[in-house]
């Protein structure tokens, strides 16, 4: 027979135990709890989303979820606007851009490589201020970037996006900001030796237009003060890279 002590404790139990008498205190809502475990686990809290900086938003959105898409026309033009609107955000625009870019080059994702430099390219032409410096000193990490890559692709088009910012006028010159690493890099490729005739005609090309970027940059500034800059250098560099390319193959 059941002790004495099993009768007190389902009596205690009996005691204790809540029953609900009403809706308002109806029986737990499991549905509710799966979706709040569901986005726990997931990493994702509802009320995180809204504290995520708009301008990080704004750039993400503009990349598809597949690269074969292409740049998001409708979201790039709500990026440009946010840029021109507020300049103070372009050097942030810029740095985030930037961290995207380096890791989709580690992560061999070329598409959205591609996308990234056409999003740069096209806040470049459409920004000009005083607060595009910042942006620029991103940019060129970037290019940097992609000049470095063995990739041929990726430096053609590094080169590309150089000589594009190239033909940008600046409201003031910028006597901080040196060329060398893209000289050297530009001349490298001049004399490139990659084993694919056309591929190496590619590369030599571009570094040409790379090198003549470099110097149209620069004009404006030798001008001001020629001691400052590396034009008159990169000119030179450039005429006799130009000599021994003709004698290599015809441009």
């Amino acid at each position: 027979m059941p002790s004495l002590c099993v009768y007190l404790r389902r009596g205690i139990l009996r005691r204790y135990r809540q029953v609900p008498r009403t809706e308002a205190d109806g029986a737990f809502n499991y549905s509710r709890a799966v979706n709040r475990r569901g986005l726990l686990n997931s990493g994702v809290c509802g009320c995180c989303g809204p504290l995520r900086p708009r301008y990080k938003r704004l750039v993400d959105n503009i990349f598809p979820e597949d690269p074969k898409d292409g740049l998001s026309k409708s979201d790039m033009e709500k990026l440009t606007f946010y840029a021109v609107s507020a300049p103070e955000k372009l050097d942030r625009i810029g740095a985030y851009l930037a961290e995207r870019l380096s890791r989709d080059v580690v992560r061999h994702r070329y598409g959205y490589v591609v996308i990234a430099m056409e999003a740069l390219d096209q806040l470049l032409m459409a920004c000009h201020s005083q607060s595009i410096k910042p942006f620029v000193e991103s940019f060129l990490h970037m290019v940097a970037k992609l000049l470095e890559s063995r990739e041929p692709d990726l430096q053609v088009l590094g080169t590309n996006s150089f000589v594009k910012f190239a033909n940008i006028e600046e409201d003031t010159p910028s006597y901080h900001r040196r060329y060398d690493f893209f000289v050297s890099q530009f001349s490298a490729m001049c004399h490139s030796t990659h084993e694919d005739t056309e591929t190496r005609t590619r590369i030599r090309v571009a570094g040409i237009k790379g090198l003549q970027g470099v110097v149209r940059k620069t004009l404006f500034t030798v001008s001001l003060s020629p001691g400052r800059t590396q034009g008159g250098s990169c000119s030179r560099k450039l005429k006799q890279i130009q000599k021994q390319a003709h004698q290599q193959f015809c441009i």
